[in-house]
């Protein structure tokens, strides 16, 4: 998988289109859940996009300190159906991680989690904190990365 890293202004109209078909084919149609994707805060994220043979395949937003959470905060993260496994959710978010150190300088890094991938932040460094929380109908938890 070819991994690229660009700001909203550096996204062609033929990416942020994929972005978004992305996002809806996982988001709201395979998880049946309704909400709104478009919601501002994208012209203000990096986005990290994972491409396999020129099909965008992953993809996730990442934000500095104080934009979306006190710390740095990784955010719809998705992988397509049929590549997942290919252990591109590891790349992405490896990938994910490495961007915010370099871009943000900072490895404190918070993301809401759906709860049945638990295991899977946690294999990345990361810690559930709080209580878990009903978002947009889908049970999540708060992860924390030092």
């Amino acid at each position: 998988m070819e991994i690229i890293v660009k700001n909203f202004k550096e996204l062609d109209i033929h990416e942020l289109y994929e972005i978004l078909r992305l996002r809806a084919e996982v988001f709201v149609v395979e998880q049946d859940c309704v909400y709104q994707d478009i919601d501002g805060k994208d012209q203000k994220a990096l986005h990290v996009l994972g491409f396999e043979n020129s099909k965008l395949v992953a993809y996730t937003r990442l934000f500095p300190p104080g934009v979306y959470f006190e710390e740095a905060a990784i955010g719809r993260v998705v992988v397509h159906e049929n590549s997942r496994k290919k252990n591109y959710g590891h790349q992405i978010l490896e990938a994910s991680i490495k961007a915010i150190k370099e871009h943000y300088q900072t490895t404190s890094i918070k993301l809401s989690a759906q709860t049945y991938l638990i295991r899977f932040y946690e294999s990345h460094g990361f810690e559930q904190i709080g209580e878990g929380y009903l978002e947009d109908g889908i049970p999540h938890i708060a992860m924390l990365r030092f």
